[in-house]
């Protein structure tokens, strides 16, 4: 077959095979849909990761605690930390948090498993912790004052500071007493450590009966998983029987004894009108006594009748 002596557009003539390429339009066109494509999944897995940290359970912080850590009151706050720690590591209403890498986490356990909390959640108490008690301050703490909380609402951005107007001003004598630290998992290390969730609610119901006083808190009790998410419903118990709810119970049925009087203790007849009580005698009165002993006159012949004295005939 003979090569065309003309060109066709996006051909070119060489020795050899024919070479067919794309018109330069279409090369652009694809290449801009192929990068659109790439930002399409890369949106999508960034999505997919922020669902996914939102309400996984065992997230790896990048910390351990392989013992129970210390724990010392910050003072004039309802807020421990952790002054031997290598992380920001605190304790606040029944609950440990941790603040690593710009993200807060909580667990009931001091060594996790953690959950991820967003700074909504996040208790006021705990961000009001001034900066020298974090003890791995990140770069941007730089420059704020060590004796005064972190300007939570210059880095998250005015719309948590307008949602959270007056965080940082606050009565220290209205502050909550600190809850008592959970100290019956110092026996829990090394092996012993539970990792399942399961297990470590059960012995925290057994050892630890402090009840959060915080919303976030209470929903990480209940459901021990991330707050926001389903919450467990309380079971109902049965409301307790008034005392003559039991008595009603109780009560025997009546019954005929053959003479067509109801054996019923309260009522008379089932169903007729019920027996009338009977009404006891007044007592009587001095005067009355004596007219109901008085003996009758009797004529003894002479016609004087045997009166009392004092009744002469008339």
């Amino acid at each position: 077959m003979t090569p065309s002596s003309e060109t066709l557009p996006g051909m070119v003539n060489a020795p050899g095979p024919r070479i067919v390429t794309a018109p330069a339009n279409v090369r652009q066109i694809g290449r801009m849909a192929m990068r659109y494509l790439l930002v399409a999944l890369s949106l999508a897995m960034g999505s997919v990761t922020s669902a996914d940290a939102q309400v996984s359970v065992g997230i790896d912080v990048g910390i351990s605690v392989p013992v129970y850590p210390e724990l010392v009151v910050v003072p004039g706050y309802p807020v421990y930390y952790a002054p031997r720690a290598d992380s920001n590591y605190f304790f606040y209403d029944g609950v440990y948090w941790v603040y690593q890498g710009d993200n807060w986490y909580a667990s009931s356990w001091y060594d996790g498993p953690w959950q991820l909390v967003r700074p909504e959640h996040v208790p006021l108490y705990v961000l009001r912790v001034p900066v020298r008690y974090y003890r791995q301050p990140p770069p941007h703490f730089r420059g704020w004052r060590a004796d005064a909380p972190p300007r939570w609402g210059e880095h998250w951005g005015r719309g948590w500071e307008r949602r959270h107007v007056g965080w940082d001003r606050w009565d220290h004598r209205s502050a909550p007493r600190p809850a008592p630290l959970p100290v019956y998992q110092r026996q829990y290390s090394g092996d012993r450590y539970p990792r399942a969730t399961e297990q470590q609610h059960s012995i925290r119901s057994e050892y630890y009966r402090y009840r959060p006083r915080e919303a976030v808190a209470r929903e990480h009790f209940q459901q021990r998983g991330y707050p926001g998410g389903p919450r467990a419903q309380p079971q109902r118990e049965a409301p307790p029987q008034r005392p003559h709810d039991s008595g009603a119970m109780q009560r025997p049925e009546p019954r005929d004894d053959g003479r067509g009087n109801w054996n019923e203790k309260r009522g008379g007849y089932p169903s007729g009108p019920r027996a009338q009580p009977q009404r006891e005698a007044p007592p009587q009165r001095p005067q009355d006594r004596g007219r109901m002993h008085r003996p009758e006159p009797r004529d003894d012949g002479r016609e004087n009748r045997n009166e009392e004295p004092g009744h002469g005939r008339r």
